[in-house]
This record gives structure tokens, C-alpha cells and sequence, in this order.
């Protein structure tokens, strides 16, 4: 437009209003030699970025991917199952992928429980408790002999509980029911009274004062002795009492020690195998214990597998959201480019007449 002036005629153009026009047409024939290579270039990048990202892209957002992959026989001589030693065949990538997004343990995921049965495999009971009792069956224990109380300590006994017997207590108990002096104070109190009677008065003043003397002594030992008199004859009574069940107590006690160690003579290899057998199960109850912790932290927490499922949600993200979407936004726009490439040669045939130098002018 700057070289091209209205008034001027077509046989008369500038140089610059011929140029304009020259490339114009230049412009036509290399849309004519190169246009295929730039439709070729479209039909490709076409062709690759959208078939995969339906492909690919679409299916994998609509699980479709992973059912394809569940496909019998999609892959020859391919089966998953079969490759884990399942039977029932009940493992494929879908499930496999639920169960990963969930993060759940490869043990549950791949259901290797169908293949493996860690009950079997770690069952010391059945392995090992079989062995335990036939060697418990044939072991053989053998003790010295257990002798409690030998003879001479039996004859021991016997003869100090016979030797333990105290005297008779019965005229000394008799004695102090009646007095505790060997003649009744008061008895000799009114003796003396009756004899004052009969003397003179010098005589009878002092055996009176005696036997009120007498008669007070009795009084006086009566408040202080009753009472611990009266515990010296129930000590002697229970003395008695105990001193004639000694011997019957010894030897029932010897009766009783001999019956124990007829007990643990005949019984005390079997009491030790009792004991020792139960101490082993309870060491083999702390060992079911571990087992059973193990296998649940095995089957629910060893090799979770989520971050399997989040890497392939990152190549998926990755392929997708930035490498396919920029390479079908790279054929679109060159796509848009072909489009309007017909139109700009019609456009540039009709406007070259306008700018180029003509040979022969036009009669309007």
C-alpha cells in the first residue's frame, strides 16, 4: 500500500507497488510447493495426539484402559492369575488399581492369600507342638530319693512329745479351789477365838487380835490373789489339755509327712511334666501372639501400594495434561493455518493484478 497511488496507471506502477505484487504471487507458489508438507505435518501430529489421547487419555479416565487390559486372551499366553498361582482367577488391573488408589497392602491387592496360606505357613502349633509332646511322651526324669523325715527324727519326735507330758496338776487344781494356804485361815481364826475364850485376860486380848489379824490376811489375799490364781489354773488346765494331744498331734503329723512323700514320690515326675509342659504353652502362646501380629501387619500394612497408583496418576498427568494437550494444540493451530491457506491464494491471485506492473493496460 505505501508504493501503490491511485491515479497512477498499471503500466506505470512503482517498483515498490511491483514488488508487493511479486511477492504476493511468490507467496501463491510456495503455498502450492510446501502446503502438502504443512498438511502432512497436521495429518500426523493429527493422527498421533488425538488417537492417544482418546485412546489413552479418555479410557484411563473411564476405567475402559484397564478393562481392556482385563480382556482374556488380549495378550497371548498372558494371564495374570495363572502368573500369581491363582485358580480362581480373580485378580485383574482394575481391581488391582481400586485397591491401590485405597491404598491397601499388595498382599490384599494381588490376593495372594489364594496362592499362599500364611495359616499353614506359620502354624507352630501344627509344626512344632506334634514334635514337643512325643519328646515330652519319651522323655524320662529321674529324681533321688525325697525322704521328708528319716527314722531317727521320726523316734525323736515321738519321744519328745512323750517326754513333754507335765505332772499332774489335780491335787494342786483341788488345792487352790479350796484354799490357797494348806489350812483355811478362818478355820484357824476361830480357833483361836475359841481357845482366847478359855484363858485368862491378858492371853485372850492377844489371840483375839490374831485372829482378827488372820481373818484380815485372808481378806487381803483373797483381793490379791483371786485373780491371778485364777489365770495359773486355767494355764494349767490348758497345759493339760494341750500335753495330752501332743503325742496324738505328732503322730498324726508323722502320718501326714509320710503320706507326703509317698505323694511326691509317686507323683512329682508327672507334677515337673505338668509344669514344664505348662510353661512351654505358654511360651507357645506368646509366639502365637507374635505370629498373629505379624501376619496382620504382613496382609494389611507391608507394601502398601498406593504410591504405585499415584505414580501412574503422575505419568498420566504428565502424558496427558502437558505433553498431548500442547501437541493437539500444536496440530490445531497449524491445522487453522492450512485452513486459511486456500483463502489467502485466492486473496493474493486477486490482489497481485492490483500492485504488479501490467504490460498492457486494461480499458475500463
Amino acid at each position: 500500500p505505501l508504493g501503490l497511488k491511485e491515479s497512477v496507471l498499471p503500466t506505470q506502477r512503482s517498483s515498490l507497488s511491483n514488488a508487493g505484487g511479486n511477492f504476493f504471487m511468490a507467496g501463491v507458489g510456495f503455498s502450492f510447493i510446501f502446503s502438502w508438507l504443512l498438511m502432512l505435518l497436521v495429518l500426523i501430529t493429527f493422527v498421533l495426539g488425538g488417537n492417544t489421547y482418546m485412546i489413552v487419555c479418555e479410557s484411563w479416565r473411564s476405567q475402559q484402559l484397564f478393562q481392556l487390559l482385563d480382556t482374556p486372551g488380549l495378550i497371548p499366553g498372558f494371564n495374570l492369575s495363572e502368573l500369581l498361582g491363582q485358580e480362581g482367577g480373580t485378580t485383574n488391573f482394575s481391581e488391582m488399581y481400586r485397591q491401590c488408589q485405597r491404598d491397601a497392602a499388595l498382599w490384599q491387592t494381588l490376593h495372594l492369600d489364594q496362592s499362599t496360606s500364611l495359616d499353614e505357613v506359620l502354624n507352630i502349633s501344627k509344626q512344632y507342638t506334634g514334635e514337643i509332646s512325643v519328646g515330652f511322651e519319651k522323655m524320662n526324669i529321674t529324681l533321688s530319693p525325697i525322704s521328708l523325715l528319716n527314722q531317727s527324727q521320726r523316734d525323736l519326735l515321738l519321744n519328745a512329745s512323750r517326754a513333754a507330758q507335765p505332772p499332774d496338776f489335780t491335787p494342786t487344781l483341788e488345792q487352790l479351789d479350796h484354799n490357797m494356804t494348806q489350812r483355811s485361815l478362818l478355820d484357824l481364826a476361830a480357833e483361836l477365838e475359841q481357845l482366847a475364850d478359855k484363858e485368862g485376860t491378858d492371853v485372850k486380848e492377844n489371840l483375839k487380835a490374831d485372829a482378827h489379824s488372820l481373818r484380815e490376811l485372808d481378806k487381803e489375799m483373797q483381793m490379791s490373789f483371786s485373780g491371778p490364781l485364777q489365770s495359773l489354773k486355767e494355764s494349767i488346765r490348758l497345759v493339760q489339755s494341750g500335753a495330752a494331744q501332743l503325742e496324738a498331734q505328732t503322730k498324726a503329723a508323722l502320718d501326714k509327712a509320710s503320706e507326703t512323700q509317698e505323694f511326691l514320690k509317686r507323683e512329682m515326675v508327672n507334677i515337673i511334666k505338668n509344669e514344664t509342659w505348662a510353661f512351654l504353652e505358654e511360651l507357645l502362646g506368646f509366639f502365637e501372639t507374635y505370629i498373629s501380629w505379624a501376619k496382620t501387619r504382613l496382609m494389611e500394612d507391608v507394601a502398601r501400594c498406593k504410591p504405585i497408583a499415584q505414580t501412574l496418576n503422575n505419568v498420566e498427568t504428565i502424558t496427558c495434561d502437558y505433553i498431548l494437550d500442547s501437541l493437539n494444540a500444536f496440530w490445531f493451530s497449524l491445522g487453522w493455518c492450512t485452513f486459511f491457506l486456500l483463502p489467502s491464494i485466492i486473496l493474493a491471485v486477486r490482489l497481485a493484478k492490483f500492485y504488479r506492473r501490467m504490460d498492457i493496460a486494461d480499458v475500463y
